[in-house]
This record gives structure tokens, C-alpha cells and sequence, in this order.
């Protein structure tokens, strides 16, 4: 018989008891080590996150810094306005979030409902514009163009429209088209995203979701400077909401100022010459299409040949910055963006990539001389220069006979350089050369020129162009053989023929693409920067600069000067004799050459202009005008896609962009009090300490400051409004006020 405890326990389940205390004694022993580390071991630092329950933020957005000319004119500033914002936050709350809310707003703001409904939805891949790109918890805004009206409207019946507010705020402000619009330079905001709050929380310059941010231009380059630093409140509350103390307060801090190098007025000019131009292009007759040229698209670009700073930067097509301020919307966002757009959001000064045409004779030249030629010898310059089966033809057939370097450059003939690549070409080695043969000179050449990279100009998103030397053929081949092979057809149509051709040897440097190249044909591209630096350099002496728009920053109130320095990098493999033989080559051109019908009667002797002209074949398209230029003090070049010839298109508005800056008149005298610029502004516009202008003197007009000239002869200046102007004139006024601060939204972070 078996023995049982006298507590009735079999020795089973009194092991399973022990076992039980063990475990319930483990949870006690956990739990209270736990509690230990929570309320001893970091119990500071979790009472310090607690207390963060109790605080609420206010955020005030800072003033953004001005976009000055060189003058102290404002090109982007602030303005007060009445905006019009939504609350995604608090319209969700609402069970039809918040569409009855929206569709009563849009009746009062004389808005669709449709597009007041589009502003608060949120961007994604599959969400077309306009739609809101920032922070779903920032309120959005929907009209920046309130009527005192409308917002008393708004604020008087609040409790019809939860989560709406009106508000006085400052609002960038552009100049716009009709003015020096500068739209591709300055660039534009749109607010910040989470992703980019995350990115920079650990930086030292932070997001608030109350930031705007700069997406392209200046605008983008210096956001950091120009964006400033968000005054944040910190409010103690109950647990009810309610205030009871204030915690802490950082004052705003406005964004500083930057001043460009541009000239409004003479970038006013250079918009006016472009615009103008591309029309005229578009009345000629092109012999080879039957139909007149389609000019849909250019760039022009007035550099300091002395220090690579840029005075005026135009892109055509163009558009109104202001479009992007408030959130664009639908019809404006595809007039920019669309198919038939012509894309006016390029800056094809430093985006738009071209074939050089004889404009990059300057470059074969060089090289020619590298490679050992006599720039005085007789090189013959024939209608024609054939190649086994193929004829490559001078301009119009011309033939001009045995003629020097500096002569072929001022005619522009191109069997001379024809003759002098092919030679190299054969020198090299021929289609297949030995390892370590080819020297090259003409590849070589331009990238010691600076051409197949980017200049480094302060502006995002600049293009290398194309320098087409042997690894890029032969990378090139590499990434398109497949496609060629299976396309190529060697009786087929041109396009199959060079598909055929370079299927089987598009990794080679053929005889045609060194004598294409030569002149600036074939596969070499270039853009609008990288020949101002190349010719500013033939102009200063050798030295190329890196090309700046950013002079100086300076502090809102004004105690704080950063100058921007002009940077050297590099110089032109040339020496000083035939720099010299370029120059008067150069010079020819003006006055005999291939531009001197367009610049008759120009005062040479008194201000000496130097021009290469360049008509660039494009396959399947009408040809690129190119016209480089360059005085002493400034470098000039235009560029037009279909628009015919380099001087015909481009000669009659290089020359009156001249004749603003030097005040040169139609009968060929000067007029200094007339001339926009005939020096490069060295001095910097005065910041005062209460966020005024004050302009420096303008070059030219001696003994009057800017103030007084902009008022004497208000067609010179930019007919921008000061940000507060007295009353609605038309002028320029050299001192202005930021918004004031006390209008600016407050935001919970």
C-alpha cells in the first residue's frame, strides 16, 4: 500500500509546485530588476522624454534670403500676401474627410472643386501634379492670392471650415516674364518631404516641416544660405491641451542674401536679343527643308572674360518662376513638363548640348599647332576633300587656295582642318593603330580645353557634352553593338548603312569621324558654358576660370560679408604667339570674315570685338547656329537650334547685347552715359543693418549712384517693384524691406 503525506500530496505534484514557485520567484526577480532599470538606471532620461509629452512646438518660419543682381536688385524676393491653407490632419477627422469643407472653400475662393481637392492630396508615383509633395502634417496651401475678402470670409465662419486658415505670410516672389526673368537661373521652391527631414535630422542645417526647399538654380545651389533657420516656441501644456508655461524660445534667423554677378538689365537685354532672334529665324526660308527654320529652342551667355563671372544667363523657351509659388497647378505643371512643352524648365546654357559646328575650329586649330604645323604655312583650302569614295564639301563649295592657320579660321574653311585631321589621322596608325601610337593631338587638345566635363559652374545639374576620342567610341560600341548588328543593313537606307558600319567597326576610329570631328560634326557635343570659358580664356590671355553666378553672401543684417572669389582652373595649351594669331584671326572675322556683314560700321578701333561663326548639321533637323564672341571684358555666346546659319541667325543680337554694354548707337558712335556696362561691376551692394539696400555706384555713370540712375533713366534698370514700395511706380529703387516677420504663419512642428 502506498504512503501518502499527511498534506495529501503525492511527491508528483509536489514537484510540480516547486517547480511553479520557481518560475513565479524568476517573473518577480525579472520584473523587479526591469523596474529597477527603468526607474533608477534611466529613470532621468525617461522623465526627461516624459516631460517632452507635456511640450508643444510652434514653429515660425524664417524669412528667406533675397536673389540680388550685382547692383542690388532684388531678382527673387519675399512679398506679404494672403494664403489660404488646408489641414490634411484635421480634414481627415471629419467623416467625409473633409470634401464638404473643401467644396464650400472652393465656392468662396472662385475655385473648381476638383483642383481645390487636388492640392491636398498627397504625391506618389501614381498621383499626377498637382498634388502636395511636403509633409502630409504641414498645412497646405491652397491660393497665395486671397482677397481681404475672401479671407475674412474664411476667418468669420470658421467653424464651416475646420482646419482652413487665412493668414498673412511671406511668399517668394520672382520677377516674372517682361523683366530680367532669369527663370532657368534662379530656379524654384516646393515644400520639404519627410524623406529629406529624415536625411537631414542629423546634419547641421535640419528640416522643419514647415521648410520650403530649393529644387532647381540658385535657388537650389544656395538653399542653405538663403533658407536661414525657423524660430521654434516650446509651451508647456496639461494633459487637456491647455498652456501653463512657455519652456523655451529660439528667435528666427532670416536667411542670408546672395548677390550674383547678373546684371539685371543687360540680362534683360540678352532675354529681349534671344526672343527676338528665334523670331526673325523663324521668318527665313531654309533652302534645304523648303520651310522656314523652326528656331524652338536657345541659350545665351555674357561672361567677365577676366574672372569667368557670369552677367547675364538666358534660356529659351522660358516661363514664369511665380507659376511654381503657392503650388502649381495642373494646366501649368503640363505647359512645363508636356510633350509639346519644348521643355522650358532646361537651362540649355548648361543643359542644352550641341554640335559645335566651326566654333570648335578654335580647338583644331590648337591642335594642329600641337601636332607641329606652321601656322603660316600654305595649307590648301579647296571646294572639297575626298576620301577614298567619299566627298566631305567646303561651305557653299568655297575655295580660297593655299592659306595660313589664322586665315582658315577667319574664312572658316573646312578642308583645311579636313586635310590636317586626315593627316594626323594616317599618322596615328590609320583605323588600327599600334598599342600606345595614336598621340591623338586633336582628342587630347579638347580636353585640355575643358570640353567633355563639366565646368563647374554654381548651378545643379550641368552636363559633361562629349568629347567622342577613342575609349568613348570605343564604350560606346559596347553599349550599342546588339542593337546596331540587328539593325544594320549594308544596301539598306542611310540610318541602316551607319547601323551596318558601326556594327561592324564603331569601336575604331574611323578616317570620316577624325575628319567629321575636326569641325565639329560627328558625335562631338558642347554646351553654351563650355564655350565661354574657351573663348573668355582666348580672351584674358590663356587662363580658363571656373564660371560663377554666386558673388557674395551676405547676412540679413548686413555684418557678414562672404566674397565669392573667381576661381582659375587651368590654362589653354597655347602659347602667347598663337594666341595672338587667334586674336587677329578672330578679330578678321568681325571685319571681313564670316560675320562682318552682320557687324558693319561696329566702332572696331575703339572697342574691338573677335567672333568664330558656326553652322552645325544636325540629321534629321535643321542646323544649329553657333556665334562666339568676346571683347576685353566680356565673352559672349548665342546659340539656336534650327535657326540656320551661325552669324545669320545670331549676328544682329551678339551685336546689340555689345551695344547695350559699351553704348554704342546705330551710327556707330558711343554714348557712355547710355552704356548698361561698359566695365564689369567690381563693387558689392551694402546691406544695412535694418535689411535696406544700398547700391554701390554703377561703372559708366559717373558721379550718380544707383539710386539715381535708375530714376533718371528708369528704361536701363529692371522695372521689378521694391518688395515695399510706397506707391506703384515703375523704376527701381536701390533700398527695400523684408516682409515683416509678424505676418508669417506659425506652425506646429
Amino acid at each position: 500500500m502506498t504512503n501518502i503525506p499527511e498534506t495529501g500530496r503525492t511527491p508528483r505534484v509536489q514537484t510540480r509546485l516547486v517547480v511553479i514557485q520557481i518560475l513565479v520567484l524568476s517573473l518577480l526577480g525579472t520584473l523587479g530588476g526591469r523596474l529597477w532599470y527603468l526607474q533608477i538606471r534611466q529613470g532621468a532620461e525617461y522623465q526627461k522624454e516624459a516631460s517632452g509629452n507635456h511640450v508643444q512646438q510652434v514653429v515660425d518660419p524664417a524669412v528667406r534670403g533675397d536673389i540680388l543682381d550685382a547692383r542690388g536688385v532684388p531678382l527673387a524676393d519675399n512679398e506679404t500676401r494672403l494664403v489660404v491653407s488646408a489641414s490634411r490632419t484635421d480634414l481627415l477627422k471629419q467623416k467625409d474627410d473633409g470634401k464638404a469643407v473643401l467644396t464650400k472653400l472652393a465656392g468662396v475662393l472662385g475655385m473648381k472643386p476638383d483642383e481645390v481637392r487636388q492640392k491636398v492630396r498627397l504625391c506618389d508615383a501614381k498621383t499626377p501634379q498637382p498634388c502636395w509633395n511636403g509633409s502630409p502634417y504641414q498645412p497646405i496651401p491652397i491660393t497665395d492670392e486671397a482677397t481681404p475678402k475672401q479671407a475674412l470670409q474664411i476667418r468669420e465662419r470658421a467653424e464651416d471650415f475646420p482646419g482652413v486658415t487665412a493668414e498673412p505670410e511671406a511668399v517668394r516672389r520672382y520677377a516674372g516674364p517682361g523683366k530680367s526673368n532669369s527663370a532657368q537661373v534662379l530656379g524654384y521652391l516646393s515644400p520639404v518631404t519627410d524623406d529629406e527631414i529624415q536625411k537631414a535630422k542629423d546634419t547641421d542645417s535640419p528640416y522643419l516641416r514647415s521648410d520650403m526647399v530649393g529644387r532647381s538654380g540658385l535657388e537650389r545651389q544656395y538653399d542653405k544660405v538663403l533658407r536661414g533657420k525657423a524660430g521654434v516656441t516650446r509651451y508647456e501644456v496639461d494633459n487637456l491641451g491647455r498652456v501653463i508655461g512657455k519652456a523655451r524660445s529660439d528667435a528666427a534667423e532670416s536667411g542670408s542674401n546672395l548677390v550674383t554677378s547678373i546684371d539685371s538689365r543687360v540680362q534683360r537685354v540678352a532675354e529681349y536679343e534671344l526672343d527676338n532672334a528665334m523670331k526673325k529665324a523663324r521668318e527665313q526660308f531654309d533652302k534645304i527643308t523648303g520651310e522656314n527654320y523652326k528656331a524652338d529652342s536657345g541659350a545665351v551667355v555674357v561672361m567677365e572674360a577676366k574672372t569667368g563671372r557670369i552677367v547675364a544667363m538666358a534660356s529659351a523657351p522660358t516661363y514664369d518662376p511665380n507659376v511654381w509659388v503657392g503650388g502649381i497647378s495642373a494646366k501649368d505643371y503640363k505647359a512645363l513638363t508636356g510633350k509639346k512643352s519644348d521643355y522650358p524648365l532646361l537651362n540649355r546654357a548648361i543643359q542644352g548640348q550641341a554640335a559645335p559646328g566651326s566654333t570648335f575650329k578654335v580647338v583644331s586649330t590648337a591642335a594642329a599647332v600641337q601636332a607641329g604645323y606652321d601656322w603660316d604655312g600654305g595649307y590648301p583650302c579647296t571646294s572639297s576633300y575626298s576620301v577614298g569614295g567619299q566627298v566631305f564639301k567646303n561651305f557653299e563649295g568655297e575655295s580660297f587656295g593655299p592659306i595660313s592657320l589664322g586665315k582658315a579660321l577667319e574664312v572658316s574653311c573646312d578642308t583645311v582642318f579636313y586635310g590636317l585631321a586626315d593627316r594626323e589621322w594616317k599618322k596615328d596608325g590609320g583605323i588600327n593603330p599600334k598599342k600606345g601610337r595614336p598621340k591623338d593631338h586633336f582628342f587630347k587638345t579638347a580636353h585640355q580645353f575643358g570640353l567633355g566635363k563639366e565646368t563647374g559652374i554654381d548651378l545643379p545639374n550641368e552636363v559633361t557634352g562629349r568629347v567622342p576620342d577613342r575609349q568613348w567610341k570605343l564604350d560606346y560600341w559596347k553599349a550599342n553593338k546588339d542593337a546596331w548588328c540587328k539593325s544594320g543593313k549594308k544596301d539598306g537606307s542611310y540610318v541602316e548603312k551607319i547601323a551596318y558600319e558601326n556594327c561592324l567597326e564603331g569601336n575604331k576610329m574611323r578616317e570620316g569621324d577624325e575628319i567629321n570631328y575636326s569641325i565639329g560634326q560627328g558625335d562631338t557635343l558642347v554646351t553654351p558654358i563650355q564655350e565661354a570659358v574657351m573663348y573668355g580664356a582666348v580672351a584674358n590671355g590663356g587662363t580658363m576660370y571656373q564660371p560663377t553666378i554666386g558673388k557674395a553672401v551676405i547676412s540679413a543684417d548686413g555684418k557678414t560679408v562672404q566674397e565669392i572669389k573667381p576661381r582659375k582652373q587651368g590654362r589653354l595649351p597655347v602659347s602667347q604667339a598663337t594666341l595672338k594669331g587667334m586674336n587677329d584671326a578672330f578679330a578678321g572675322v568681325i571685319t571681313r570674315g564670316t560675320a562682318a556683314w552682320k557687324f558693319g560700321g561696329w566702332p572696331q578701333d575703339k572697342i574691338t570685338l573677335h567672333a568664330k561663326t558656326g553652322t552645325a548639321e544636325v540629321y534629321g533637323k535643321q542646323t544649329t547656329s553657333w556665334l562666339a564672341t568676346y571683347s576685353k571684358d566680356y565673352t559672349v555666346i548665342m546659340t539656336i537650334a534650327q535657326a540656320g546659319t551661325g552669324s545669320g541667325a545670331s549676328g544682329e543680337a551678339v551685336r546689340n547685347i555689345y551695344s547695350a554694354l559699351y553704348g554704342v548707337q546705330g551710327d556707330g558712335s558711343i554714348d557712355k552715359k547710355k552704356a548698361l556696362l561698359p566695365e564689369p561691376q567690381k563693387s558689392l551692394p551694402k546691406v544695412r543693418t535694418d535689411g535696406t539696400i544700398a547700391a554701390p555706384k554703377i561703372s559708366g555713370d559717373p558721379g550718380k549712384d544707383a539710386e539715381a540712375s535708375q530714376k533718371d533713366n528708369p528704361t536701363n534698370g529692371d522695372d521689378q517693384q521694391p518688395a515695399t514700395s510706397p506707391s506703384p511706380t515703375t523704376g527701381n529703387s536701390n533700398t527695400r524691406r523684408r516682409p515683416r516677420r509678424r505676418g508669417s504663419r506659425r506652425t506646429p512642428a
